[in-house]
């Protein structure tokens, strides 16, 4: 048996977005690909917008990703851990994935220490300059006055509201995703502000829909996962050095790599 020994980071999964047919194709392919990293994964971080929409009501959670849901379950009983980000669109995770299955749910960012190497893992929304007025509902849909607010909505009717504002949200977010040069990547302003009071060795977002490996300095990237709705983009670190992966792509290393920013 290989030693479990290497971190895999993928983003953006947004399982119910495109229709029963479309979002079930695409558990697939992951199941397919975390049946592939577990036997030398040692930590999985899936960070945010795994769902196109979460809610968990007091006794309700959205039906579905049955099978997505069981093989973590699996992977987390065979002694892999599992870190959740909540996303733009799965922001309302509370505690279900943790009792369910032992994942640690991270609310903004987290910063870590792996063979040697700093890690600043963030989903990526809100970051940066610009954006106030998503910046402000953010804050107001985090309230626990807004949560309590929605829980009183029957789901029928909740999960059908927030299905459309999903599809609207990713609609307006798609005239965004054209990579913008050098400094002007708002995510790239945010690490490199960040930098100029802590060293990370990896910056790791997603939320941008687009594999990035950006160099920032000699000694830091800033790696962005992509999505799977088209890319199906990952990465992994091997205890030396983080690397953007392809699961059953058509074309293998077609990610934006930028040096020198």
């Amino acid at each position: 048996m290989p030693v479990r020994h290497k971190l895999y980071f993928a983003s953006d999964f947004h399982l119910g977005a495109g229709g029963y047919a479309a979002s079930r194709t695409r558990e697939d392919r992951i199941i397919r690909w975390l049946d592939m990293i577990k036997h030398d994964a040692a930590e999985i971080f899936l960070v945010g917008d795994v769902f196109d929409f979460w809610f968990e009501y007091k006794t309700v959670v959205p039906k579905g990703y049955i099978r997505f849901l069981g093989k973590l379950a699996e992977l987390s009983d065979a002694g892999i851990k599992i870190y959740m980000f909540k996303g733009n669109h799965d922001m309302w995770m509370f505690d279900y994935f943790e009792k369910e299955f032992g994942a640690t749910i991270i609310s903004n960012e987290l910063k870590i220490e792996r063979g040697g190497k700093k890690f600043f893992i963030h989903h990526g929304d809100g970051l940066g300059p610009g954006d106030n007025f998503y910046k402000l509902l953010k804050n107001f849909f985090r309230s626990p006055f807004c949560q309590w607010l929605f829980a009183r909505i029957h789901p029928n009717l909740g999960v059908g509201i927030a299905n459309n504002w999903s599809q609207h949200s990713r609609d307006t977010n798609e005239k965004k995703d054209n990579p913008k040069p050098g400094e002007q990547e708002w995510l790239v302003q945010f690490c490199r502000e960040e930098l100029r009071t802590n060293f990370y060795d990896y910056l790791v977002f997603g939320h941008r829909h687009l594999p990035l490996d950006v160099q920032l300095t000699p000694g830091s990237r800033y790696i962005n996962l992509g999505e799977w709705v088209n890319y199906f983009s990952y990465a992994v670190f091997d205890g030396t050095e983080l690397k953007l992966e392809y699961f059953e792509a058509s074309v293998n290393g077609s990610y934006i790599m930028v040096h020198g920013l």
